[in-house]
Order: C-alpha cells, then sequence, then structure tokens
C-alpha cells in the first residue's frame, strides 16, 4: 500500500473545513501541516483532526509557508484563504513540485492569474480550481441536455441569482466587503456561476458589459432605505440584539470557536454591520457577456432578496432549457445561525427550502420534465462529489475537474464586468486578460 499523500492546508476559516474533515476520512490522505496568521483557528481544525481519530498537523505562520513545505515534505497542498493572497501559495508551491488545490476564485486580478498561468505552463505541475457547482447533479443533468443537442446551439441565455437577506448580507458583514480582498460578488462568487455557463456551453467569454451599484447595503444606502443601525460589530451591541442582518458569533460553537475567540490573535472581526462603513463592493449587478460560439448572456445578481436560488434559461433552434433553484422561499427575520456554514450559507435542507425543476420545452411540443433527484447535502450534494474525484480519483467526473485555464476564464468575466462597472464601457476580455 503506498504512503498517505502529506498534505497542507493553508487558510483555516470556515472555508477550509470541507477539506479538513473530507481528508481526515481518508487514510490516503494525511494532513501534517496547517498555515494561518492566527493560532486559534488552526487549533480548531486540528480538534477536527483528533475528533476523525488523526494525528495533530504542524501548525506555521504564512512567512515561513515554503519552510513548511520542505520540512514537512508535502505532496499536496489547499489553498483557502482569502481570495487576494491565493496567488503567492499557488505559485510557490507549484514551484516546489507539489500539487495544488484552490478554491475559487482562483485569484482577483489579471496580473495575479498571469502568474498563475505562466507557473502552471512552466512547471508542468497540477492545479485544480474546486468549481463545486460543476459536481452538482442538477448542473449536470442541464449540461447532458445542451450537449445532447436538445435545443440545437445555445443563441442565448438569461441568468437570474437571487441572494437572500440572510446569506446575500453575509458577504457584507467579512472581508468580501472589500474588494481588494475578493474581487466584489463579481469575482468571489458570481465566478461560479460564469463557469458553469464556459462548461454548459463549451464557450469562453469574449466581451462583457455591465452595470451595478451599492444600492441596499453600506450606510447611505442603509439610512435612506431605513435598515440601518448605529453599531460596528455585533457582538456585545445593543442595538444589533434585534437587527434581522447581524449575525451573532457567540450562538453558535463554531463560529465562536473559528472568530469570536480568536480576535485577540489578528483582530478580525466577522461580524460587522452590513450599514457600516467600509463597504466597496456592489449589491446589484447586471452583466451583458458574449462568447466565442456567438451566444450571449444576461446576467443579475441582486444581493438582497426576500428569497434565496437561482433561474437559468438557455435558448436555441429547437427549443428552450430552464433550471428553476429554489434554495430558500423565504428568510425568517430573527433566525439564529445554527451552523457555520449550511445556515449562513444557505443550504438545501434548510426548513424553507423550495423546489428544483428542469424544464425541456421543444418548439411544437408539450414541455418535459427532466428534473432529478436533488441531493441536499452541500451545494446540491456537489461538494461530496468533488471531494470524491479530486481525491479519491473517481473518474466517473473526472473531466469535470476545473483547471488553472478554466479558473482564468471565469475569472475574467468578472474581471471585465468591473471594469465595465468604473467605466461605463464594454470590455473586451482579451483587454483584461489574454489567454489566447
Amino acid at each position: 500500500m503506498s504512503a498517505a499523500v502529506r498534505t497542507a492546508i493553508v487558510g483555516t476559516g470556515s472555508r477550509a473545513q470541507l477539506f479538513t474533515e473530507g481528508l481526515a476520512k481518508r487514510d490516503e490522505y494525511l494532513v501534517v501541516a496547517l498555515c494561518d496568521r492566527n493560532p486559534a483557528r488552526m487549533a480548531f481544525h486540528n480538534q477536527l483532526l483528533a475528533a476523525a481519530g488523526r494525528p495533530e498537523a504542524a501548525t506555521y505562520p504564512p512567512d515561513r509557508f515554503e519552510e513548511m513545505l520542505r520540512e514537512q515534505r508535502v505532496g499536496l497542498v489547499v489553498v483557502t484563504t482569502v481570495d487576494a493572497t491565493h496567488d503567492g501559495y499557488i505559485v510557490a508551491a507549484l514551484r516546489a513540485g507539489l500539487r495544488v488545490i484552490t478554491e475559487k476564485p482562483m485569484t482577483t486580478e489579471a496580473g495575479k492569474a498571469r502568474r498563475i498561468l505562466d507557473t502552471v505552463r512552466e512547471t508542468g505541475n497540477d492545479l485544480t480550481v474546486a468549481f463545486n457547482y460543476r459536481f452538482n447533479p442538477v448542473h449536470q443533468r442541464v449540461r447532458q441536455l445542451l450537449a445532447g443537442g436538445a435545443i440545437g446551439p445555445v443563441t442565448s441565455v438569461h441568468f437570474e441569482w437571487l441572494l437572500d437577506v440572510r446569506h446575500g448580507a453575509d458577504y457584507f458583514r467579512r472581508w468580501h466587503r472589500d474588494k481588494a480582498n475578493s474581487g466584489g460578488l463579481m469575482v468571489h462568487k458570481a465566478g461560479h456561476h460564469f463557469d458553469l455557463v464556459n462548461w454548459w456551453l463549451a464557450a469562453a467569454p469574449r466581451v462583457v458589459y455591465g452595470r451595478g451599484g451599492l444600492t441596499f447595503y453600506g450606510p447611505e444606502a442603509g439610512r435612506r432605505n431605513g435598515y440601518a443601525r448605529d453599531y460596528e460589530r455585533a457582538h456585545g451591541a445593543p442595538p444589533a440584539q434585534d437587527d434581522p442582518f447581524a449575525l451573532h458569533l457567540a450562538d453558535n460553537p463554531t463560529l465562536t470557536a473559528l472568530y469570536l475567540d480568536a480576535e485577540r490573535h489578528d483582530g478580525y472581526l466577522r461580524d460587522r454591520n452590513v450599514f457600516a462603513d467600509g463597504v466597496t463592493i456592489e449589491d446589484d449587478m447586471a452583466v451583458l457577456v458574449g462568447y466565442d460560439t456567438g451566444a450571449s448572456m444576461s446576467y443579475h445578481l441582486t444581493a438582497y432578496s426576500p428569497w434565496e436560488g437561482y433561474r437559468v434559461m438557455f435558448n436555441g433552434p429547437r427549443g428552450r432549457v430552464e433550471l428553476e433553484v429554489e434554495e430558500s422561499t423565504w428568510t425568517p427575520p430573527h433566525e439564529r445561525v445554527l451552523s457555520a456554514r449550511g445556515q449562513v450559507h444557505g443550504h438545501l435542507a434548510a426548513p424553507t427550502a423550495g423546489q428544483t425543476r428542469i424544464t425541456l420545452r421543444p418548439l411544437w411540443e408539450p414541455p418535459v420534465d427532466q428534473t432529478v433527484d436533488h441531493d441536499h447535502a452541500g451545494h446540491g450534494g456537489a461538494d461530496s462529489r468533488l471531494l470524491a474525484t479530486l481525491l479519491d480519483g473517481d473518474q466517473a467526473q473526472a473531466g469535470d475537474r476545473a483547471g488553472s485555464r478554466d479558473g482564468a476564464l471565469a475569472l475574467v468575466t468578472g474581471l471585465s464586468a468591473n471594469r465595465s462597472f468604473a467605466t461605463g464601457e464594454a470590455v473586451p476580455t482579451d483587454t483584461v486578460l489574454a489567454l489566447d
């Protein structure tokens, strides 16, 4: 039997929990090192390893990352840090000859993306971007219909994505609220969907036009709409106690361990007031994308919706495919967070979850229901399938794995949208990041 793959995880916030727990369940992997600026968060992940009966991992600060790779004889690096810092770890690990898995987005800037692409080409080493939505059975059924010619060549796509006032608000409480960290929702979140559309259509974006603004969150809109409260962060603030937009870290043991008890080490506040100063990202965005296949997409993201989910409609010469996913049909106003991942970030098994429907509408024929069973686990069952493909070598979905070019193609749509927001002009994607 071959030796276990010695694995390091860099970035130990809640985003890393999927990988820590997934690796701990697999004898073929051994988490030997954790890297983070915050020792409390690394201690939490070591507790996850201990709960799975696995040995404690060595802990390192970020400035000892390369030393860690050598000392711990690492073979696989999982990157789950703040988006803007991904590139440094990815490039260092690739140059050390290691396999790398990075959370999406791959990075947040064109220059950083070019550096990653050049390093992959120069070293020939393996980089995977963890676009888990590709592994959702519902999304895969849509891809099968389109690839099978059910409506002929896709000519246009309309994609509406709605984040509710629990999940959507969460991006305005934490580090994502600063575009310098996250690239805004066009990069951090819509990149999920831009990758899906690239994958669904087997297409690459060529030109992007968009309009976006901060219309609900932030101090000005909060006062205008009557939602603003006078506090900086929720913990210990009386005005936050009955604020439906507040996150109460002390109510949840995981959030307490990862963030509230960890504040003394780095000062990071996870429960900022969504209507306080410091928000530099948009909350309402409309984008038009043209693809190299001739197809176009209209895309709209709203981060303050009363319900959460998405509708996608594909048009072609032989008919139409429609996808609708209701992740929550409504948002209770004072629901306390019960889990660090599901309840903050949306969960299909939540009591308010709705329906999932795939409908094929051929020309001259009645509509045909194409709905498949929707797994209610993480991201519609995508998380477990992603881990099976990336960690177990499951070949059933190996072709769905996203590489560095896929990461760049998803990124360039978001970056071009951000530029268009700023200039008011259509942006050819090759002026942002040339990939050919």
